[in-house]
């Protein structure tokens, strides 16, 4: 486990802009989560923590994030993938740590001949932001082909040992041991996450993604390679890659597209300070050189703004925004 204080979160999120967090933990594995949390627990009850995966699809707009930002290390970037039994099934499982990138994931299915995570190979965030908001792009999701979820979660308050009233004698170790013990590692199979359009159980229940595991079915590598390399070069010639951003700053309202309806309300290269639509692909905003937080969220708002004059609908932000 390792603590850092003060920490600029631009270095942190793909946007490269945010203000700065009071403290900064790396997590290795369940075990050292569950104390942190055990440990901040008992510090204050009211402390805010944020769980932070790639940083893709997240902004901290305040100078400075009064609360702690838990990131998960090296030690939940692992794929481990099925070995294929001469064919006697037509799909192999493969269990994947949530700091995992999904372009590695995707990138390591398709070379083992593994379909229905092509869709991931661009997307930069990590596999345990992907469930958490079931991610997707190109009529794909992640919903598609996952099998279930292992999260670590907070008991039940009567489930909690009675240990953690103890003495007062007690080491602030041995303290914060017990803490930890509010928490346990729970699998939920994917029919029990209620996933759907940017939505997942687990933005309700505060619940932490540990380890993915997929179900894919076996197909032709040439076709896969084919498919991943097409996604590759539309998202290489629509999309602003050159740029820091969040990708697609917006949901999907229904019956629209967000891209299509800021372009016709003729906002593409629209800018505020640093921040600009981008004129590539208006459902973009990006880091054009040094936003600041205040750039980026004055762009935003001035864009919900003209879409709902100009419109009527009202556009949410799909990027997680942290105050």
């Amino acid at each position: 486990m390792k603590e850092l204080n003060n920490v600029d979160m631009s270095q942190y999120t793909s946007f490269r802009a945010g203000g700065k967090v009071r403290r900064f933990i790396i997590v290795e594995n369940a075990e050292e989560l569950g104390e942190a949390l055990g440990r901040l627990a008992l510090e204050s009850d009211k402390e805010k923590i944020i769980l932070l995966g790639n940083g893709s699809n997240t902004l901290f707009v305040s100078p400075l994030f009064d609360g702690t930002v838990i990131k998960l290390g090296d030690g939940f970037d692992y794929i481990e993938i099925e070995k294929d039994d001469d064919n006697a099934s037509e799909s192999r499982s493969v269990k994947v740590g949530a700091a995992t990138l999904l372009s590695r994931l995707s990138k390591a299915v398709g070379s083992e001949g593994l379909t229905g995570l092509e869709f991931a190979s661009g997307i930069p965030g990590s596999v345990g932001g992907a469930v958490f908001m079931n991610a997707g792009a190109y009529e794909g999701e992640i919903k598609d082909t996952l099998k279930s979820v292992t999260v670590l979660a907070r008991k039940e308050a009567d489930a909690v040992s009675s240990k953690n009233e103890e003495a007062d004698a007690a080491s602030s170790e041995n303290k914060a041991s017990e803490a930890a013990q509010g928490f346990e590692v729970k699998t939920y199979p994917v029919e029990d996450l209620n996933m759907s359009y940017r939505h997942t159980l687990l933005m309700e229940t505060g619940d932490i993604v540990l380890e993915a595991e997929f179900c894919l079915p076996k197909g032709n590598k040439e076709e896969i390679n084919a498919k991943m390399k097409d996604f590759t070069e539309r998202r290489t010639s629509k999309q602003p890659l050159e740029y820091p951003s969040a990708g697609s700053f917006f949901k999907r309202p229904v019956g629209h597209f967000a891209g299509k309806l800021i372009e016709d309300a003729g906002l593409k290269g629209f800018s505020v300070g640093g921040a600009q639509v981008s004129e590539k692909h208006a459902g973009f905003l990006i880091n054009k050189g040094n936003a600041t937080p205040e750039d980026i969220m004055e762009l935003m708002e001035s864009v919900q703004k003209k879409v709902k004059e100009d419109f009527g609908v009202d556009l949410e932000p799909e990027v997680r925004i942290i105050r």
